[in-house]
């Protein structure tokens, strides 16, 4: 079967992508198999092959779904303070809820880096663009890199170490530097 989707904005497509979603904020993507994650939304995998297209149209689908969660974050921040902006940003990120999110985004954009044809294609790009578009609303052009790649990393050490006190320390020294 292609890409094509039967099912597309049909209100049991958009169900079981939301139960996906929960599935794999716990499970990940690595290793998705269509067999358990339809037994686990109460569907089966002829049915989501009819509703995505694919197995890799609900990959492509379930990064939409995630990138969503991320927008919605990037569209309720300060707009005029950096300072500020940068202090709710690493809250967001540093908050245990949403470790499974953040974890998904991490598996997502590295994949898209090795795996640049697949259904993970352009989900790194996108990412970078969409928080490049929020930091440059109040850090000028290199600022805004220099901002992302700090908090990119504060976040990585974050996922491995679990030590949100010293990742956190460090971004609070970047954004006692601003002003």
């Amino acid at each position: 079967m292609g890409d094509e989707v039967q099912g597309a904005g049909s209100p049991r497509r958009e169900e079981l992508l939301e139960a996906a979603y929960a599935y794999v904020l716990r499970h990940g993507l690595a290793g998705l198999s269509l067999r358990p994650l339809a037994r686990e939304v109460g569907s089966s995998p002829r049915v989501l092959l009819y509703l995505f297209g694919s197995k890799d149209g609900l990959v492509r689908a379930l990064l939409g779904r995630a990138r969503s969660a991320e927008l919605a974050l990037l569209d309720g921040l300060p707009e005029n303070d950096a300072a500020a902006l940068l202090r709710t940003v690493w809250e967001w990120l540093a908050a245990p809820a949403h470790r499974d999110l953040l974890r998904l985004w991490v598996e997502g954009y590295g994949r898209s880096l090795v795996e640049p044809e697949g259904p993970w294609a352009g989900f790194a790009e996108a990412t970078v663009r969409d928080w490049l578009a929020v930091l440059g609303r109040v850090l000028p052009g290199p600022a805004a890199t220099e901002a992302l790649a700090l908090l990119r990393g504060a976040l990585l050490d974050l996922l491995a170490t679990g030590d949100a006190e010293r990742a956190g320390s460090a971004v609070a020294a970047y954004v006692a530097r601003l002003r």
